[in-house]
């Protein structure tokens, strides 16, 4: 009995290529055990010492409740901002400068499926995440209210705006750059765009323009439902609806192999 081992000639669909290829990228991604543990171990660290401090105030909306309900969702969206958006930006940029992606990018997978598979594997890793800090703050007093399935679905949007930004950049700058923006935006985001300190902490008149940043959009909802047990409001959907769409949108535009 003999095998035909010869290639078909035709490219797998479009599906299970991208599939694959998330695969792969998933794999790649919790083998980096440094980064993989880096961006675990500071979230973790923030929930513990936040719920545990009163040195950063938590805003007048969370009068009232125990710290951790507050700190909680705080906490995973700065999570998703960590993985989907810095950590991503890193490594694939420093992908770039190697050349590892200059042979993906003679493959059939194109510009828009390796956008859709590197957000799917990412998407794996801050399940992971979110998971961690979640028994984590169980643990400290934790008591999640509202939907679980509107919380998710909000968590979903995040992570899709933050990794379209995060491809666009990696894609378009050098390794040095993207490093050095990468690591600046986190810094900024994380304490100036609603993640940690809400919006309503700032002037009325700045927190009208940090409101439309994809942290406060992601922030600002994910307390809104596990803390106050309400539904985001239609403009943090369409913020990151938008952030989202236009992202991967640009990055699959504009995405440079080398």
């Amino acid at each position: 009995m003999t095998m035909n081992l010869q290639p078909s000639g035709v490219p797998a669909s479009a599906v299970k290529r991208i599939s694959s290829h998330a695969r792969y990228e998933t794999i790649l991604l919790l083998r980096n055990g440094e980064q993989a543990l880096l961006t675990i171990i500071i979230p973790l660290f923030i929930v513990i010492a936040l719920s545990k401090t009163t040195v950063l105030s938590l805003g007048n909306a969370a009068q009232g409740f125990a710290r951790i309900q507050t700190v909680a969702p705080s906490v995973l969206a700065l999570a998703i901002l960590s993985s989907a958006f810095t950590a991503q930006a890193i490594a694939v940029g420093f992908d770039r400068r190697y050349g590892v992606l200059t042979h993906i990018g003679t493959t059939p997978l194109g510009r828009r499926g390796l956008v859709i598979s590197k957000t799917l594997a990412v998407t794996f890793i801050a399940a992971l995440q979110v998971l961690l800090i979640s028994a984590v703050a169980a643990l400290l007093g934790w008591k999640p209210q509202g939907s679980i399935l509107l919380a998710v679905g909000l968590m979903v949007l995040g992570i899709a705006a933050f990794s379209g930004i995060a491809l666009l950049m990696a894609g378009t700058l050098r390794a040095e750059a993207t490093l050095a923006g990468a690591n600046l935006l986190f810094l900024l985001l994380l304490l100036g765009g609603g993640t940690v300190i809400s919006s309503e902490q700032w002037p009325r008149s700045l927190a009208r323009t940090i409101e439309f940043l994809p942290t406060a959009a992601l922030a600002d909802g994910l307390r809104a439902i596990l803390r106050d047990g309400s539904v985001p409001s239609l403009t943090q959907w369409l913020v990151l609806l938008v952030w989202a769409v236009i992202g991967i949108a640009l990055a699959s535009r504009f995405f440079k192999w080398d």
